[in-house]
């Protein structure tokens, strides 16, 4: 498999294909905002009509999972997923297939000034192009 992810403000799957808003940035805040993570996997042929499991997770710059306090406690940033490709039909033979996900996040409390990165693990593995990484403005960026 090879991964391609970029941040957006906002990022939408529709006819197979991402649709991306904002896209390509890697300086945030210091202010919460919204964000999105658009991914496209492309599956190799001998990946077909297997189950792969994704995960996403959102990190600090010592690889710690960023957590937050919610009500229902202490929680970290993490999405999980399947997804399955069958076996496309007319098709030359050996064409890898792609697959979009986009995952929109509303905004998070981040820590200015700081270092995050996204980590994508496919069955478990994290594999080359699988981390995008952002940085937080100071709060005194803005005075």
């Amino acid at each position: 498999m090879n991964i391609t992810m970029l941040l957006a403000d906002a990022a939408q799957i529709a006819d197979g294909k991402l649709y991306i808003l904002g896209g390509g940035w890697s300086i945030s805040g210091p202010d919460p905002v919204p964000s999105a993570i658009a991914i496209k996997v492309e599956v190799e042929p001998h990946e077909f009509e297997q189950a792969h499991h994704w995960e996403l997770f959102l990190e600090d710059a010592d690889g710690h999972l960023v957590q937050f306090e919610t009500p229902e406690g202490v929680q970290t940033i993490e999405v999980r997923n399947d997804f399955t490709i069958p076996t496309p039909e007319g098709l030359p033979a050996g064409t890898p297939v792609d697959v979009p996900i986009a995952v929109n996040f509303p905004p998070l409390p981040l820590a200015p000034d700081s270092r995050y990165t996204w980590r994508l693990v496919i069955d478990g593995e994290s594999l080359t192009g699988s981390t995008v990484s952002f940085t937080t403005r100071p709060l005194t960026a803005l005075l």
